[in-house]
């Protein structure tokens, strides 16, 4: 059996990827397949989310723990935990997250299960569009808004009003490790 995945984004109208791999291959598997897939580096750090059918996320499979201390969830990793641990049916959905700062992912659902077919490895068998960028350069985003014509438009209601009500200060003023500073 093959699970023909189809990936696509909220970022790119025209973009589809699907991929075909086996049901016993890994997550991180399917990880080093998106990325060759979209041509992304395999530098940053990801996470695969299973989701019901509006997409609310429900399991996390990471790329790597994340820390030894105790939880009540099970932790996945994406090497230990096989596909055909959470993926069961058509349509299932999940998410990949390839950019954990800003949530940035694509949008998965298991568009086939292909009976009387093997793979021995995961291959991308549509490719269309162009890809989101892999990562977003704050430096430019920001230079590009103009900030002045931001505020201009928040006005006073956004900042608050210009007066203060000394009563909500402190009587006895603002200090350090319980000291008291009069002003």
């Amino acid at each position: 059996m093959i699970y023909k995945f189809r990936l696509v984004s909220d970022e790119s109208d025209d973009f589809v990827r699907e991929i075909e791999i086996d049901p016993d291959a890994t997550f991180y598997d399917f990880h080093v397949a998106i990325l060759k897939s979209v041509g992304y580096a395999d530098d940053e750090l990801t996470s695969f989310f299973i989701c019901d059918e509006n997409w609310e996320r429900e399991r996390e499979i990471t790329f790597e723990r994340m820390d030894d201390s105790y939880s009540e969830e099970e932790s996945y990793i994406m090497k230990d935990t096989r596909l055909s641990e959470f993926i069961e049916e058509k349509k299932q959905k999940l998410t990949y997250v390839f950019d954990v700062l800003t949530e940035r992912s694509f949008f998965i659902e298991l568009a086939d299960l292909v009976t009387h077919k093997e793979t021995k490895e995961a291959k991308c068998v549509r490719s269309e569009g162009e890809p989101p960028k892999q990562k977003i350069d704050f430096d430019e985003n920001v230079s590009s808004v103009n900030l002045n014509s931001v505020t201009d438009d928040l006005g006073e209601n956004f900042y608050g009003d210009n007066e203060y009500n000394e009563e909500d200060l402190d009587q006895e003023g603002f200090g350090v490790d319980g000291e008291s500073t009069s002003f």
